[in-house]
């Protein structure tokens, strides 16, 4: 009955509640009404609501784009909201280890649920952005706060002559809607000449403006450190951290991302559908790793085509087997027991455009959940996670089964109204009915986007049959491969209970595989640690090299190395190993 009411409540009035909410002071007691108030409008009451005669304002967020006007589909956000303090740390290329719990003090209750723990450096300077929104004057502060600073490489903006930066000045309304940054560098560009750049000006590229502007943004951490610095000290003082100890930040929550799209078509080519994710799902280890492997992706303004896509499946930036990564990603899952969870990007279903809008706000909704929350399992126990099922239809040729189960679980009105809800005053309304359950937006292009995706993940395991690289898949990997190409593991399917046995931290501990690499760590560390013995001892041996030897400490270094080489020896180190990577038994072909 108290729910029902509740959900009677009209969407309005709940603004109004959670206005109260966030202004209401104990001291008012149950006289809170005299507090607000509205001014009087061609003798009616006005709509615009005020706190002891403050006006008080509203925040909206977008959430996408209207189909048939391609406006913003806007929401108000909850009086009480405050956006989250974020850091970004890391972008394309991050270098990370796994470790156990146990090896890092002082870490807070919320990290007790997992085992081990990722721990990830980031390995750029600058990150490689695309500012899809700059060409909107004004709508992105940082990206037009960085092109107007010194020192910055941009690609595919239009270049500018002094000029056109004159009369781009002289437009009132694009002019004054830019930030104060770029005002800034319009008037200096304008007052040295040459030619330069604006944030909204990209490039043109066969008579259109590209939708592939490119600049490299140097480290927010970097350029902003007192956010880091003030980050780190209030996680020090929360965690009882002494200031001669690392303060570490170990992972706690991994999302992906992916990029989808609707059916389209360029210069003659169909682009098959891939919009057939809501925007959160879950996906057990074999789906996802189904996912991983195939890294497939959306029509793109960065890339050609739809595809397998992303750095991993880059030669460039991967000069070894791709199943070294797979082997390390998987073992590190198991290990942590992070869930997968990835959002959507670019399109939830042919009719909702959304950007990066919802990856955007998924951070806000994450940090607003208690930690059990974000697991898999309570999502799922308390139906806020659904699982996606195979089904059937009719066609021509006679049953055809649709594989959907490869989508793993998505989000359900439950989920958007309990932790979407800590964000907006109506979250049914962001975040529909139609956006949860794409296939009711068109049955056809879900079939077919589940087809594509299915095809596409067929092709890219056949590469590891072809090339030979199965044979460096781990046992796990070889299971995923297997029935991504041939749609079975030994005549059994993905779903067969001994095969999901297997996807667990429990078994492949105990497997004689992950055994393996943690012999395979040891051995590798004994010999490099070996290499340097033999290099300080040559250094020492050296004519004429004793006093520099003395200066440079180098006996002081071998007797080190002796103890570290005995230590990682020894059957104590190999148990110490238990619950970290250990190291891929990388075998390389003879010539």
């Amino acid at each position: 009955e108290h729910c029902e009411f509740i959900h009677s409540i009209p969407s309005h009035i709940r603004s109004i509640v959670f206005a109260i909410k966030r202004f209401y002071k104990p001291e008012w007691g149950e006289d809170y009404a005299k507090h607000f108030s509205v001014d009087t409008v061609n003798g009616s009451p006005g709509h615009e609501l005020k706190l002891d005669g403050r006006k008080l304002s509203g925040t909206y967020l977008r959430v996408g784009h209207d189909k048939a006007s391609g406006g913003w589909r806007t929401y108000k956000l909850r009086q009480d909201f405050i956006a989250a303090s974020k850091v970004q740390m890391e972008d394309d290329i991050t270098a990370s280890i796994v470790v156990p719990r146990s090896q890092i003090p002082n870490l807070p209750a919320e990290y007790d649920m997992f085992e081990s723990l990722k721990i990830s450096q980031n390995c750029e300077w600058r990150l490689f952005q695309r500012p899809d929104d700059a060409i909107l004057p004004g709508f992105d502060q940082q990206t037009e706060e960085d092109l107007a600073g010194d020192q910055v490489f941009v690609s595919n903006f239009k270049p500018i002559y002094e000029e056109e930066m004159r009369d781009l000045s002289e437009q009132v309304d694009f002019y004054e809607i830019l930030t104060e940054p770029m005002k800034k560098h319009m008037k200096r560009c304008i007052k040295e000449g040459g030619v330069n750049i604006c944030s909204a000006k990209p490039r043109i590229w066969n008579g259109q403006q590209t939708k592939n502007p490119r600049y490299l943004q140097v480290r927010p951490d970097v350029a902003k450190p007192q956010d880091k610095y003030l980050a780190e000290l209030g996680t020090r003082l929360y965690r009882r951290i002494p200031a001669s100890d690392p303060c570490v930040f170990p992972v706690a929550g991994v999302i992906s991302g992916r990029r989808n799209n609707p059916p389209d078509e360029i210069n003659g080519m169909k682009i098959l559908p891939l919009c057939v994710f809501n925007p959160i799902h879950y996906q057990e280890l074999p789906e996802l790793f189904m996912d991983f492997v195939c890294s497939v992706t959306g029509k793109s303004p960065s890339t050609t085509g739809a595809g397998s896509e992303g750095a991993l499946t880059k030669g460039p930036f991967n000069a070894i087997n791709a199943t070294a990564d797979l082997n390390n990603t998987l073992v590190s899952m198991l290990l942590t027991g992070y869930g997968g969870f990835s959002s959507a990007a670019g399109y939830i279903g042919p009719n909702y455009k959304v950007d990066h809008d919802i990856s955007l706000l998924i951070p806000e909704v994450w940090c607003r959940m208690a930690p059990k929350e974000r697991t898999a399992e309570w999502l799922i126990k308390n139906g806020e996670l659904e699982k996606i099922d195979d089904y059937e239809v009719d066609t021509p040729e006679g049953k055809k089964t649709i594989n959907a189960s490869r989508l793993g679980y998505r989000i359900t009105d439950k989920f958007v109204a309990h932790y979407f809800g800590r964000v907006f005053d109506n979250p049914a309304a962001a975040i529909n009915e139609d956006m949860l359950k794409p296939e009711l937006q068109s049955e056809e292009v879900f079939m077919d986007g589940i087809e594509n995706l299915c095809d596409a993940q067929m092709k890219s395991a056949l590469n590891y049959f072809k090339d030979g690289t199965i044979k460096y898949a781990c046992p796990l990997l070889k299971i995923v491969l297997h029935v991504m190409a041939y749609g079975h593991y030994e005549g059994k399917s993905i779903h067969d209970p001994e095969i999901r046995a297997l996807f667990t931290r429990e078994a492949m501990l105990k497997s004689d595989w992950y055994k393996q690499r943690l012999v395979t760590k040891q051995q590798r560390d004994t010999v490099r640690l070996m290499s340097n013995i033999k290099a300080l001892e040559d250094f020492m041996n050296r004519p004429g090299y004793a006093m520099e030897a003395a200066r440079l400490g180098v006996h002081d270094r071998l007797n080190a190395a002796h103890k570290e080489l005995a230590r990682v020896s020894s059957d104590k180190y190999l148990e110490e190993l238990v619950g970290t990577l250990g190291a891929d038994p990388i075998v390389f072909d003879e010539a």
